[in-house]
Formats: C-alpha cells, structure tokens, sequence
C-alpha cells in the first residue's frame, strides 16, 4: 500500500535528521502513539482499528489505561491476524463480506508489522482537500513539514472546548498552506494560523481547505516542478484516483502573469491570498480526469457565464459588469487565468487592441442608427474563428481604420489552438467592458 511507502519514506527521513535508527514499530510506539493517541482525543481515525474500538474492563486495568489497552490489542493484531484494514491502513476487508473486499485477493503477498505500522505514519501525512479525498505526496520537504505540525494540531485541539478530533488529514491541509506561506516564521511556528472552525452536527470542526488552494499553494512553493500525488478516500468503500500528475510549473504561470500585468491601480492587483480564493469550474475528482492537473483544470467557476453563447459548454454570452470591488477582484482572475492559458503576447496585445476599435468605430454611428454597434456587438459574440473573420471584414467595409490591427490579429488567432478561440474572444469582451466602464 502506497501509505507505507511512504510512512517509510518518512521514517527513513526522520532517522537522518536525528541520527536515530527508529524501525515503524518503535517509532510507533515511542513518538507517534504518545502524540496521537494517550489523550482521550485522538489525532485520527482508522476504521474499525483498536483504537475505534472500545477495550474491555479488564484489559484497562491489566494495561494501565484505555489507550494502552488499545495498543496492546493493535500490536496483538498486528502479530497475528491477516492483514486488512484495520490494522494495516488503505488495505482491504478482512473478508469478502467487507464493503472493501474487492481489493481481496488469492495472492500470497507477504506483508510484514514494518510494512503495516509504516502504513499508520503514511496516512497522518495525508493531505485532505474539498470533496474528501486525501493526497500522498512523495516529496522530503513536504513530509517534513506535514510532520512538524503534527504537535501543533494536538495543541489546537487542547485549546480548542468542543472541537471534534480525529480530523489529523484535514489539519494537514490547512498547516501545508500556512507553513508555506510567505508570512510563515519559523520561530513561532503557529502564529498566524487562523483556523476558524465550523458547525458540524452541534461540535465545531477544522474546514477543509480547498483542492485549488493546496495545488496554488505548491506551486508557490515549487515553482519550476512537477510532482506527483497520490489521490484516494478511506471510508466505507474506498475510492482511488491514482497517481495524479501536477504540472506546478504551469501552474505557477498565474503568479508570473500577475506579476507581469500592468494594472491601473494598486487596489486591483491580486494579492497571493486573493488568487488562493480562487473558486474552479471543476472538482477535485473532475480535475483528475483530465490525467494531469495544470493550469486548464483551475479554471474559474464563473468564466463560463461571460464567454459567447455557443461558443463552448455551457457559455452564457453574459456582459460582464463592473459594479464593486468583488467585479473588479473577478475580472483581474479571469484575466490572469486566460493570460496563463494563451500564453502569447500578441494575442493578449491583438485583444485589447479590437476590444479598443470596437468602442472607437461604435462613436461614427450616425444618431438613430446602430450599425457599428451592432457590428461590434455580433464581433464580441462571435462562437468560433470563422464568425470573427466575417465579422471583423464587415466592419473593413464601412472604414479602413482598423484594418491593421484586424490583420494582425486575424495572423495570430490563425496560429492559435482552435479549442483557444474562446478565450480570446472572452478576453475581448473583457477588454471592451473594463474600457466602457472607465
């Protein structure tokens, strides 16, 4: 099981950086069971695993306590019985009658108490995101790091009256974000770290942190990479996405664009924390099916609204307005997003160019008349790159003014992937509303 892998690789990792020679078990029993589980609230939750599992009386007092009684029956367990996934974390029923058993198989594959306690510590490296699906990334720094939390979550759960245990995933989401931001200072670790919980059936709960917010919050972090992730739900049946590839790099492009963009004031440019708000179109799981998650599966949730009715699945052709600080923060991240996505200067320089001669060749209507405006208007709603060559050259028929900027950008949409046309169009009519409302 992949929480092994990388519940070793950690160990591995630990060992090095304090020249210990801790095998799983002992690093279990040492370090991980006194922090996870001694108190009555525990970091997280295998189930049906001793430690969901209430001792009887009188193993309580032949141990000591619950908790004691509770590893006993673990290490027993582990000793003797066929490994599934109460003891062994991510692996299957114990018998074909478990919602899991289709994992079950004939095959004889020897699985030793090194590779189920190193299954315990991978899972507590889990990642939990929106959706509930958990990530396992194989990358040092990020384990460390996820690690080095671990106490922090024990002291927000001492200093937190009725906030529900068990949630050590969905913690680790929200300290990966904070102990990879920019405001993170070593020395006080946990200053900053604002989580707000919420209601859940009368006990407050850690929110899960947005799969967007984590993917941008890598990219931050590993600018020039791509990592690989692991992808999959522990519950009732168990659901895997497989090893899901992020192009970080790519990713990253909607920092450099922001940075890179001119804007007309300060108060409009996108700070990071704005762009992690970020609301996708897709899903966590929806981003998967793509294969690779890049920059096309964090497209925004609303895009789709303002882009040509028919020119793509569900475009609404809705005139985007500019009415408060929210339109204007929502414009900047439609704008960066289809900047990243083209990813040519000329384009993006051909967009505000038409969306500029469009107003400029709406102002020679003669009074009463709408012919430009009609023009500029069938141009802005063009569905594909046909239609906007019509509808450029109607224009050319009435005034030549524009008919450079029209070529030059008709010889770079030509050079453009066709499934791209979209965009740009929507960039137009971004171009044009953000100039109307000056």
């Amino acid at each position: 099981m992949y929480t092994s892998y990388i519940g070793k690789k950690f160990l591995k990792l630990y060992n090095k950086k304090n020249s210990t020679e801790y095998t799983a078990e002992q690093f279990f029993d040492e370090i991980f069971f006194n922090l996870f589980f001694t108190d009555e609230s525990h970091l997280m939750h295998v189930s049906n695993s001793p430690f969901f599992q209430k001792p009887k009386e009188a193993d309580i007092a032949l141990h000591g306590s619950k908790s004691l009684a509770q590893l006993a029956t673990l290490k027993s367990n582990i000793e003797n019985d066929t490994p599934n996934m109460s003891i062994y974390v991510g692996a299957y029923a114990k018998d074909i009658g478990g919602t899991t058993s289709g994992q079950v198989s004939t095959i004889n594959i020897e699985i030793n108490s090194e590779e189920m306690y190193s299954s315990w510590i991978g899972e507590a490296l889990a990642v939990g995101i929106n959706g509930g699906f958990v990530m396992l990334i194989d990358n040092e720094d990020i384990l460390w790091n996820l690690f080095l939390g671990w106490k922090f979550y024990r002291k927000f759960l001492n200093s937190t009256p009725n906030v529900k245990d068990k949630q050590i995933e969905t913690w680790n989401g929200q300290w990966l974000c904070h102990c990879f931001s920019d405001d993170f200072d070593e020395e006080y670790p946990d200053d900053g770290l604002n989580i707000n919980p919420e209601s859940v059936q009368g006990k407050l709960a850690i929110p899960t942190v947005k799969w967007t917010t984590v993917i941008l919050t890598l990219s931050k972090k590993f600018p020039n990479t791509q990592m690989t992730v692991y992808a999959y739900n522990l519950s009732q049946t168990n659901t895997t996405l497989g090893f899901i590839n992020l192009y970080l790099h790519e990713i990253h492009e909607i920092y450099e664009v922001r940075d890179l963009l001119i804007l007309d004031s300060e108060k409009t440019i996108l700070s990071d924390s704005d762009i992690a708000k970020l609301e996708p179109l897709y899903n966590f799981k929806n981003a998967c099916a793509f294969g690779t998650i890049g920059i096309k599966a964090l497209e925004p949730a609303k895009l789709r609204e303002y882009m040509p009715r028919g020119s793509t699945l569900y475009a609404q052709g809705k005139e985007f307005k500019f009415k408060d600080e929210d339109s204007y923060y929502q414009y900047n991240l439609f704008k960066i997003w289809i900047y990243a996505m083209l990813n040519k200067t000329e384009l993006l320089q051909s967009a505000s160019e038409i969306a500029n001669s469009l107003i400029a060749i709406e102002k020679e209507d003669e009074r009463g008349k709408k012919l430009f405006s009609t023009i500029s208007k069938d141009v802005r709603e063009s569905k594909n790159l046909k239609d906007f060559v019509d509808n450029l050259s109607k224009i050319l028929e009435h005034t030549s003014e524009s008919a450079d900027s029209f070529k030059k950008c008709v010889e770079n949409v030509l050079k453009m992937p066709t499934d791209l046309f979209p965009l740009f169009i929507t960039l137009i009519r971004f171009e044009y509303a953000y100039q109307k409302s000056k």
